[in-house]
């Protein structure tokens, strides 16, 4: 007998060689078959809710492959008794494969495209998986993953709006959308709900926990690498990348941030310090920014015609009147002592957030996009103080004198100082805070997305304007997603290359830099320099340029 110790001879060595590669050759047959075209199914998949197929699709334009899987459940349905309840683990799937072909529905919302119907179903917790193949034969492991949180005022939206190719295809990660509660669906602080005795009132952050969560627990299955993933979101997205990164319960389930236009909410003043504790969320609220949690618990009770507000009332609407009894008002997140403990600027401030590299920024032009959203007719500069009476409140004779028209104003010169004072107050000053928080911390990536010869939004259901609308709100994210309005060449496709560079490298290594764009220097609040994003070639925008340009410390932090 031959001892363990004896090596094979030469014949077993032989033998077992052949037996290695007629078995690779097998697996490599089987993992290759079912990816070879265009159009096929995609190798099963295993989750801990059991198997799924996804889809093989050629990339417009090239002959790149990735593989979709679309509309996988990541939580159960938050309908019925489920409904204002944390969200749940979906269990197993009653199919042997689930057929990942198509996007589950949206989140119930209002048409975005006017008329006043509602859309979607409460069946609506789905995500999507995007990861490339290139001309490789097999699905690569232990690539980035980014994880999407949709913008849309936390009222509409879903993961399926944005097709995330271009980062797939052009950085090479694996994109992750999904859906979320949105409106009074999922968030709703109100005294008989909230007194049930689970978490409360801010059922979308809740949801997109979840959703983080079976990425780090599936994603490896799918060719991801759990210990990388990277959470980024813009507008309402990049506020909710902004609660996560201050939530307790999100601790370790994202490595690295980005967060676009999203410090709007919890690093200002006052009057635009909108999440709130919950006890003043349910019955006093702030108004003009937000209602209490009493005045829309009773608009439900109407609409559903309820004698009383109490719970099995509230759980028995429609979700079309709880829709509606929002109307066009905006929730916000609101601190409950467990999933927030206080604002994002609050724990940025004091260090107690989830302590991970960000990335960060803002539109040089964002609240053009509101203006042009607001007020759909022309502005007469008679009209001046009214309109800043509207957007600034109490505050609105300050702003006045720091935005004043001329003695011979210029035509729509209102709309342009209003998006300006906005820009400023409501967001721009708000993110520079947001960074030097943060900075004193981890490491930070600062930007202002500058390009004005961005595409503008898609008319209709976006009103046609009579003033430029600049670096708008929202301008950046055709640059990341496929939205059909960046041309293959030119300036804006020499930038959008280079943003997604950017991202994805960031994603990728926790640092946005590579060989192949502009080095962006990390940022320190001590000199301010930030990336400015123009076309065709992005540079650096010193502290202050900036500073100057936006009156963040001439005016805004003075308040």
């Amino acid at each position: 007998m031959r001892s363990n110790s004896t090596p094979f001879g030469f014949r077993s060595c032989i033998s077992f060689g052949l037996f290695l590669a007629l078995a690779l050759l097998l697996i490599a047959i089987t993992s290759w078959s079912p990816i070879a075209r265009a159009g096929t199914p995609s190798p099963v998949v295993n989750t801990e809710s059991g198997q799924v197929q996804g889809t093989v699709v050629t990339v417009t334009g090239t002959t790149e492959m990735q593989v979709e899987y679309l509309g996988i459940p990541y939580a159960a349905a938050p309908v019925g008794a489920l409904r204002w309840m944390p969200s749940q683990p979906y269990g197993m799937w009653t199919v042997p494969i689930w057929q990942a072909a198509a996007p589950g529905s949206a989140c119930p919302q209002l048409d975005p495209s006017g008329g006043g119907d509602v859309i979607g179903n409460e069946d609506c917790l789905f995500l999507n998986i995007y990861t490339p193949l290139g001309k490789t034969t097999t699905i690569p492991h232990n690539r980035a993953v980014m994880v999407w949180i949709h913008g849309g005022g936390l009222t509409q939206g879903a993961g399926a709006d944005f097709d995330p190719t271009p980062l797939v295809q052009r950085g090479d990660v694996i994109v992750v959308t999904f859906n979320y509660r949105l409106g009074l669906l999922g968030f709703f602080a109100e005294q008989d709900l909230d007194a049930e005795g689970h978490l409360a009132a801010n059922y979308g952050l809740m949801d997109q926990q979840s959703a983080l969560q079976w990425v780090k627990d599936n994603i490896a299955a799918f060719g991801g690498d759990p210990d990388r993933v990277t959470v980024f979101g813009e507008s309402a997205g990049g506020l909710s990348v902004y609660s996560q990164l201050a939530s307790p319960l999100a601790a370790g389930l994202f490595n690295r941030a980005i967060s676009q236009s999203g410090a709007y909410g919890g690093f200002s003043p006052d009057y635009r310090a909108v999440i709130l504790p919950i006890a003043t969320a349910e019955t006093t609220g702030y108004l003009p920014f937000v209602e209490p949690g009493s005045y829309f618990a009773t608009a439900i009770a109407t609409a559903a015609g309820c004698s009383s507000v109490t719970t099995t009332c509230l759980r028995g609407a429609t979700a079309e009147e709880v829709v509606n009894a929002l109307g066009s008002k905006k929730p916000f997140p609101v601190i409950d002592g467990t999933l927030l403990c206080q604002t994002p600027g609050d724990a940025f401030s004091s260090g107690e957030f989830n302590q991970v590299s960000v990335l960060t920024g803002n539109n040089r032009d964002e609240y053009r996009y509101f203006v042009a959203e607001n007020f759909t007719q022309p502005i007469d500069n008679s009209q001046y103080s009214s309109v800043f009476m509207m957007t600034f409140a109490s505050l609105a004779p300050s702003v006045e004198a720091q935005y004043p028209l001329p003695a011979h104003p210029q035509v729509d010169k209102t709309e342009l100082l209003l998006g300006a004072a906005g820009t400023d107050g409501l967001f721009v000053c708000s993110a520079r805070r947001a960074e030097m928080y943060l900075a004193k911390y981890v490491p930070v990536w600062a930007y202002e997305f500058a390009d004005d010869k961005a595409p503008p939004p898609p008319s209709p259901p976006f009103p046609v304007v009579n003033f430029p609308l600049g670096a708008y709100h929202s301008a950046d994210v055709q640059y990341l997603f496929d939205k059909g309005t960046i041309p293959d060449t030119g300036p804006q496709a020499r930038l959008s290359h280079a943003m997604i560079s950017y991202w994805t490298e960031f994603a990728k290594n926790g640092d946005p830099n590579s060989t192949a764009h502009p080095y962006w220097q990390p940022y320190d609040p001590t000199i301010e320099e930030r990336q400015f994003l123009v076309a065709p070639v992005p540079s650096v925008e010193s502290g202050t340029d900036f500073d100057t340009f936006h009156e963040c410390s001439s005016y805004w932090d003075t308040l």
